[in-house]
């Protein structure tokens, strides 16, 4: 029976000094690369590469090992990096395949069962305990978001509202009826819930039992969660998962909101160069690479994840020694490149959040023009802020001046009214560049 006081869902995994979690990993480390011959593509990568298992001794030759890619996942499509026979898995999720074939990540009962158990540690980390209840506003099916929140908050015992995505007047109804505390959303989703509630005349301060909310899978900005924050009257803890990880559960923020605990029990955690692939300093911006420690079915060595965060600390007062990374920045693929100046769409964001006087959708559009790129923020305006011409002037200005001293470059900004631009119920749709239409 678990101490519903303790602050930990696994104390032994998660109180582990920095000693222990190191010889855990080298132990699984060694443990994993074994596993990893019994798939024909990583023998080839271990012969082209000229190592063999046993040439792992140290936490340190990991660097020895060859990188995976999505590529690797999408040329060996669909059960081609599995290491187990497929009679032994027990379910797949896949990406959505939009430009190619999809991932297919495979996994065994065992497989599930730790994600779970990661998941279930997340919540516990933040407060939830069993006499919650907890609503889950991500897809079902291929998207690990439902799922996985679903048997993490079932492991941990709470009352789970499945609700799934989308219809926001039947999530509030469900909030209120069934007393939710807890709530698993896309941040761009929360904003779009609260605008449904203050339409509705719902208050979330007033009329709900929300105590927390678990925020994810689309980058966001420390301002975008204050705002969360402010809006919902709760706390709003970063998530971070990847279906080639198993989806959410690889890091998680504790009530100090000090940075992603990623957990090292479960994963290896490199920050590259990704350009150089070599190892950066502690603090310094990288691309995020990963290798599975407990995974059967498709264990992953040194998979590039394509997101760019740091390392902050290896230590926290909330007595976790596991990793603390800072939020993903973005990814290396979703860089704009703008007349030479690389920009990433949180850039963007961290400076619209400061301005109260606008909403919380905005839509940025790259274009040519004249055989010269070009960039329109389109940015909602806030209903309490007036419509009066002269001073959504000045406003623009002070926009525009605020977004060239981070970009570096002067973007044309549009201020609409609420309402006017695409709202999505699932991953916010934030870039359209139709640059490419001329390329």
């Amino acid at each position: 029976m678990k101490d519903l006081n303790s602050p930990y869902f696994n104390p032994e995994r998660e109180t582990m000094t920095r000693e222990q979690i190191e010889a855990f990993q080298l132990e699984r480390l060694k443990e994993t690369v074994h596993h990893c011959m019994n798939n024909a593509i990583y023998q080839k990568k271990f012969k082209e590469a000229g190592i063999t298992p046993d040439d792992i001794k140290t936490l340190d030759d990991v660097r020895k090992l060859p990188f995976t890619t999505k590529s690797d996942l999408r040329d060996n499509y669909p059960f081609g990096m599995a290491c187990v026979p497929l009679r032994d898995c027990v379910r797949l999720h896949s990406s959505s395949g939009t430009t190619g074939n999809p991932t297919v990540i495979l996994h065994t009962k065992k497989d599930l069962d730790e994600w779970a158990n990661q998941v279930a540690r997340n919540l516990w980390m933040v407060g939830l305990r069993p006499d919650d209840v907890f609503q889950n506003s991500s897809g079902y099916g291929m998207f690990t978001g439902g799922l996985g929140f679903q048997y993490g908050a079932e492991k941990l015992g709470m009352l789970t509202v499945p609700a799934a995505a989308g219809n926001s007047l039947r999530q509030i109804k469900f909030i209120t009826d069934f007393g939710t505390t807890a709530i698993h959303a896309v941040p761009s989703y929360v904003t779009r819930l609260f605008e449904v509630m203050q339409e509705q005349g719902v208050d979330p301060r007033r009329d709900t039992k929300l105590k927390v909310l678990a925020i994810g899978a689309e980058p966001h900005s420390e301002e975008q969660r204050k705002r969360i924050e402010d809006m919902m009257g709760v706390k709003a803890y970063n998530s971070f998962g990847m279906s080639e990880m198993c989806g959410p559960g690889v890091g998680f923020e504790c009530k100090e909101q000090n940075g992603l605990h990623f957990w090292e029990d479960y994963y290896i955690v490199e920050i590259v160069n990704p350009e150089t692939l070599e190892p950066v300093p502690d603090g310094e911006i990288g691309e995020l690479v990963l290798t599975t420690l407990c995974r059967e079915a498709m264990p992953l060595l040194r998979y590039r994840t394509r997101d760019l965060t740091r390392v902050l600390g290896r230590s926290c007062p909330c007595g976790r020694n596991h990793i603390r990374l800072d939020r993903m920045r973005g990814r290396s693929d979703d860089m704009m490149v703008l007349r030479g100046v690389n920009i990433f769409p949180i850039q963007i964001e961290k400076i619209l959040m400061n301005f109260k006087e606008l909403g919380n959708n905005y839509l940025i559009t790259l274009t040519t023009d004249d055989n010269n790129d070009n960039m329109t923020v389109e940015v909602e305006l806030a209903d309490m802020f007036t419509d009066d011409y002269s001073r959504l002037q000045q406003l623009s200005k002070d926009i525009t001046r605020s977004l060239k001293d981070e970009i570096l470059l002067t973007p044309r900004v549009k201020l609409v009214p609420r309402g006017t631009l695409p709202v999505s119920e699932g991953k916010a749709v934030r870039v359209v560049d139709k640059r490419k239409v001329y390329q």
